[in-house]
């Protein structure tokens, strides 16, 4: 089946907000449900691409959801040929620029186009991109967050019986030794043979990420420390990552490969975790792998683990895939982890399917 076969008849967008059986408390707030945007990509073939975007608060869902309908009316009729509406949609919003929302509804749309057309030719979201399927190595990043250090140890416990060889913890707590004593409960309790990273969350300033982040040496054990100043400070972030030994983490934040390339150049960090709706969907997460690929650089996941397993298992530098299950209230087959990996779906697409009683149940 060709695209010209295959043509946007239309898109059909719900709101949800789904509870978080473990809440995620950071440094920049408290997370305790999952407010979605769900994207139905119908086709004139019969074919429904599925994706969903993640609007960090309920206020945030209309804007959204307004753009992503306005984003739809614009590609309706179009072959379903993700490169063609990615740059339609991007000359559409050049005067606005592509970034922060315009991006992010952009993303789903992507998303959804690719999971239709992998509907139609018949096959895995990872085939059609090149690769094969296979378990994605993960970590589990969910609840670990700022806690009283006595509750740290029974929630590290459960997310490692969860089936997961590695952890993320979130930093930030008002001092530093408080952070250091948090790290050392952790390590304490889920032992060297389980892998530990740290999420500041954009916390602190390059200063005190400095003396925070020599502290955290002195501790060991740490695979990277995440985001210890703010994401888009490339020559900040440069400074830190030269002058600590443990490896710097950041790119949830990337708005499009575009940004991408120019932290690479800045040397911001030794590893990058684009998250999918913001670095463009399935087409800009392909141009950001190719970049990850010719700096050498590491590349992990952020969110979105459902297309993401798909996503990395055609990266040449895939490293870690970051696992959370906020959609899964709503999903009809959530992910299978086994042996600390994320068993990337043999369904055609990426193989997301609503269940709609619970949509209809969260609805918003």
């Amino acid at each position: 089946m060709t695209s010209s076969e295959n043509l946007v008849r239309s898109i059909t967008i719900r709101c949800v907000d789904a509870p978080m059986p473990m809440p995620l408390h950071t440094s920049s707030g408290a997370l305790t449900s999952a407010p979605l945007v769900l994207i139905d990509l119908q086709t004139s073939t019969g074919v429904t691409g599925r994706a969903y975007l993640f609007a960090f608060t309920r206020a945030n869902v209309k804007p959204i959801a307004a753009l992503v309908e306005a984003m739809g009316e614009m590609i309706a009729g179009d072959p379903v040929s993700p490169f063609e509406i990615e740059r339609k949609l991007r000359k559409k919003y050049a005067l606005v620029g592509v970034h922060n929302i315009v991006l992010i509804a952009m993303s789903g749309i992507d998303m959804a186009a690719w999971d239709a057309h992998a509907q139609a030719l018949g096959h895995p979201l990872v085939q059609v991109l090149g690769g094969t399927v296979r378990p994605v190595k993960a970590y589990n990043s969910k609840g670990l967050g700022i806690m009283p250090i006595g509750s740290l140890a029974a929630n590290a416990e459960a997310l490692v019986n969860e089936g997961f060889n590695a952890v993320k913890m979130r930093l930030g707590r008002s001092t530093a030794q408080e952070d250091v004593d948090a790290v050392r409960a952790v390590k304490k309790t889920i032992g060297p043979d389980v892998t530990l990273m740290a999420d500041f969350n954009q916390a602190l300033t390059v200063s005190e990420a400095l003396l925070r982040g020599r502290m955290l040496d002195d501790e060991g054990g740490l695979l990277w420390i995440e985001e210890p100043t703010r994401a888009d400070d490339f020559a900040g972030n440069a400074r830190i990552a030269d002058a600590i030994i443990t490896p710097i983490q950041i790119g949830e934040n990337f708005m499009g490969p575009e940004q991408m390339a120019q932290s690479l150049t800045a040397n911001a960090s030794d590893f990058v975790m684009p998250d999918a709706q913001r670095i463009g969907g399935v087409t800009g997460w392909m141009r950001a792998a190719a970049l990850a690929q010719g700096a050498g650089c590491e590349m992990s996941s952020h969110l979105f683990p459902e297309v993401s397993c798909h996503l990395l298992a055609v990266t040449p530098t895939c490293h870690w895939l970051e696992y959370v299950d906020w959609a899964a209230p709503i999903l009809a087959e959530p992910l299978v982890i086994r042996d600390g990996h994320v068993i990337t779906p043999s369904r055609a697409g990426h193989g997301m399917r609503w269940d709609e009683d619970a949509v209809k149940k969260y609805s918003i």
